[in-house]
């Protein structure tokens, strides 16, 4: 028997996007597109009426914009939203404004809807999780492999900090941030899968809100302790033991910026005193340096599925035996204090 097919709701009030999009989504077997919409209300009338798995949602549209049109579709159903997003700086706030609400992903419109049926693969695994109850797995106790390894849930010899995240990761990294103090013992390094101009918008975003400085890495930029920084979507980032490189990608990664790039500079300019924290995510990227890490005697922090959007690469972390612990999201930015002992 063949597996279902997802079932797709594609909203937009262009005639051009509503003509092109379902015959792309259903050039992948797995998705049916069963209808389309043309403004916010339409969509949210026929979210109720359809029933899709998962929906396509432009932002700028008449009579009701993206914006409400999503309020009302994740107040009264269980469909995953995916909102088409301009690559302006513009589009970029708004876009993250939408994740804050509740859509679980994003696609700019000007990339040609590039990597479509990843996401909606991940908006189905979105949609599961929230449409179940996931009992939670004790967290990991530490499996020293090193005598300088901490014990779950103390210390940990740590001259930076490395956190990777993908699906659900700006609301992920919100909730952590916000747990963290203004003055942070080492640096922080973040690689979100994000494309160029969001990545900006993201560190903005968090600057404002949270309490830790904030900024988008730059090439070149010291390595300065008390500093969050947030690796720019499209390239790739590295660090030293005193400062950051940014270069074009040159094949190492399908992702850019690459969880595992970043982990392995680490590794490379601090050895085993590496803080990492695994967040939510589709896909594995990171759990291959992160083990490599772990081995040699670095401390991991893997978020749990309970409060995964996408258990993609949390989960390949733990099951590659790189997690020295595994926590719920709400523990993780006190645990990191902890760690780091601020």
């Amino acid at each position: 028997m063949s597996a279902p097919l997802v079932r797709v709701l594609v909203v937009d009030d262009s005639p051009f996007m509503r003509g092109v999009l379902p015959p792309k989504i259903e050039a992948d077997p797995r998705f049916k597109v069963v209808g389309t919409a043309v403004d916010g209300r339409d969509a949210v009338e026929k979210t109720l009426q359809l029933k899709p798995d998962v929906v396509t949602l432009d932002i700028d549209m008449p009579v009701m914009n993206g914006l409400d049109a999503l309020r009302e579709i994740v107040r009264q159903s269980t469909a995953s939203v995916i909102m088409l997003s301009a690559r302006t700086e513009q589009g970029a706030a708004i876009t993250l404004e939408a994740l804050a609400l509740g859509a679980v992903d994003f696609i700019p419109k000007s990339r040609g809807v590039d990597r479509i049926h990843e996401k909606l693969w991940a908006a189905v695994e979105a949609k599961i999780h929230k449409t179940r109850v996931v009992a939670p797995k004790p967290a990991l106790a530490a499996r020293p492999t090193a005598p300088s390894r901490a014990q779950a849930g103390g210390r940990v010899n740590a001259k930076m900090c490395i956190v990777g995240s993908s699906t659900g990761g700006p609301q992920a990294l919100q909730s952590v941030l916000s747990q963290l103090p203004e003055a942070l013992p080492v640096p922080v390094v973040i690689a979100q899968h994000m494309p160029p101009n969001f990545t900006k918008a993201l560190a903005q975003r968090l600057n404002d809100t949270c309490k830790p400085k904030i900024v988008e890495a730059e090439d070149g930029m010291p390595l300065a302790r008390g500093t969050v920084f947030i690796a720019p979507g499209g390239m790739q980032t590295r660090v030293t033991a005193s400062d950051i490189k940014i270069t074009a990608d040159h094949g190492e990664s399908l992702y850019k910026p690459s969880v595992d790039v970043l982990a392995e500079s680490a590794r490379g300019a601090f050895g085993k005193n590496v803080l990492g924290v695994m967040l939510t995510g589709m896909g594995g990227d990171g759990a291959a340096e992160f083990t490599k890490l772990h081995k040699l005697g670095g401390y991991n922090i893997s978020q749990d599925q309970a409060s995964c959007v996408v258990y993609g690469m949390p989960r390949t972390l733990v099951e590659a035996g790189g997690a020295d612990e595994v926590l719920p999201l709400d523990q993780i930015g006190q645990r990191i204090r902890t760690a780091l002992g601020c």
